[in-house]
């Protein structure tokens, strides 16, 4: 892989790919970071869950929010990587301009990465996947197992329903702008977002190589993904910019849900210390001096005390949360910089903390956040009521839309009103990606036309919609 082609400016409605055309000086990428924030699917992020769901707390962090700290986090690592392999000399082709659109497309991709997530966070996700597998074998249509209408690759597309997938489809099928080309942004950038290169059929969640874990993209969505793998040259291997984006992510999500769990007192600053002791200890009996963090954690509760805060505690615990956000930037950088000809050469198989002094950190912040949040009394309470609102919503939609758009059979009537709920704009969406489709085909973008309404509801619109269809005003 090589930057010229890997920053490709193409777009699907074609694009003049220059620079300051005319009045308009900013470039290509530029110009998808104000598509972007300019969306309406960008603006339901404020509403949609991070960890907390429907939280009444103007501190906690929504996907909104999380998507801003991820597109900080990318740009700054965009900018030392760039730096990096210019003082270097890592790469004779790369160029002080390229090292600009790296920062902008990783910008663009931090405000794009959670943008197909269901509402209820990953939780939401975790219960459409389900809810297809407990479900689908027993549907019919036109008194046939649907399982047996599917070809093997749309079944495992639902089996595997995934927001990373989501979100290209929506960008690139769903965002009415002009055309039915979505948002129509660089392949750059898109190549940047597909973090799974790979099929449902591909994916093993306990693969060695890291892009393999996940689905990329659905069998709806071939055609696009196949023609940014070809523009942007990098052919099934992981576009490099998207391993910065992912870590991008870690360093956002893992640092914050320490900081919210702080906040909505789920774990202490004494917890937080003996965790961290127990790390550093590690650190110590192998001579690792670059950060240690318990140390740090002190440090800072005693520099709170001493200027006489009103709670040195909290003090120390955010301030420690930007301390090591620095850290990791830092190891994400080495990481990316250290195997550069691997990423390079689609070789590497890891993240960017790999056999970093930050990999045993992350892995600590990961484990000691679902240990005393996401397996808590008050999450496990609020996932089984959305579980109940998720399962109820797919039921009816699904029921509809097997139904729908099939001149073999006739909508009842709460399943018609059931269609008329959904966006013109999905319904449209649909017709236009149905047009010269077999029957099977068509079905099972009818399927997809039910995740892609559900997808696009906020956690409050679901939950409102959900109570309203169980006259529960």
């Amino acid at each position: 892989m090589e930057w010229r082609q890997l920053l490709s400016t193409k777009r699907s409605r074609g694009t003049s790919g220059r620079r300051g055309a005319g009045s308009d000086l900013r470039s290509e990428f530029e110009k998808d970071y104000q598509r972007i924030i300019g969306s309406a699917s960008f603006r339901r992020l404020q509403d949609k869950t991070q960890v907390f769901p429907l939280d009444k707390s103007d501190f906690i962090r929504t996907r909104l929010t999380h998507s801003l700290e991820v597109s900080s986090f990318a740009k700054s690592l965009g900018q030392n990587i760039g730096e990096n392999i210019l003082a270097y000399h890592r790469d004779a082709g790369f160029t002080p301009r390229m090292k600009e659109d790296i920062c902008n497309i990783l910008q663009c991709a931090g405000l794009l990465h959670d943008i197909g997530n269901p509402p209820f966070g990953h939780f939401g996700e975790v219960e459409i996947r389900e809810w297809f597998e407990r479900k689908l074998p027993a549907l019919k249509f036109r008194g046939r197992p649907i399982a047996d209408i599917l070809t093997e690759q749309m079944k495992q597309d639902l089996y595997h329903f995934e927001g990373n997938a989501q979100a290209l489809r929506l960008v690139t099928k769903l965002h009415f702008l002009v055309d039915d080309n979505g948002m129509n942004l660089t392949y750059a950038l898109l190549g940047t977002i597909i973090k799974y290169p790979v099929s449902s059929l591909q994916a093993d969640g306990h693969s060695a190589d890291i892009k393999d874990r996940k689905m990329g993209y659905y069998y709806a969505d071939k055609e696009i993904f196949e023609d940014i793998q070809r523009e942007t040259g990098t052919k099934g291997k992981r576009h490099p910019l998207a391993f910065i984006l992912e870590a991008a992510d870690d360093i956002a999500y893992k640092t914050a849900d320490i900081e919210d769990a702080f906040v909505k007192g789920f774990i202490s600053y004494n917890r937080l210390r003996e965790e961290l002791r127990e790390l550093q200890m590690l650190y110590r009996q192998e001579g690792a001096g670059a950060f240690y963090p318990a140390d740090k954690l002190e440090e800072l509760y005693l520099i709170g005390k001493d200027r006489h805060v009103d709670n040195p505690e909290e003090f120390a615990v955010k301030n420690w949360i930007v301390r090591v956000q620095g850290f990791l930037l830092n190891c994400a950088t080495y990481g990316f910089t250290s195997n550069y000809e691997a990423i390079m050469n689609g070789m590497y198989r890891h993240d960017l903390f790999y056999h970093t002094f930050a990999e045993k950190l992350t892995d600590l912040l990961g484990d000691f956040a679902f240990r005393e949040v996401f397996t808590s009394d008050a999450i496990y309470r609020m996932e089984v009521s959305e579980s109940a609102m998720i399962d109820y919503l797919m039921e009816k939609f699904v029921s509809a839309a097997i139904k729908y758009d099939d001149s073999t059979q006739k909508l009842g009537t709460i399943e018609s009103r059931m269609i008329w709920f959904i966006s013109d704009n999905y319904k449209n969406a649909y017709h236009r990606q149905a047009r010269g489709k077999t029957e099977e085909e068509k079905l099972y973008l009818r399927l997809l036309l039910v995740t892609d309404y559900i997808c696009g509801m906020t956690d409050s619109y679901a939950k409102r919609l959900y109570q309203e269809l169980n006259a529960m005003i």
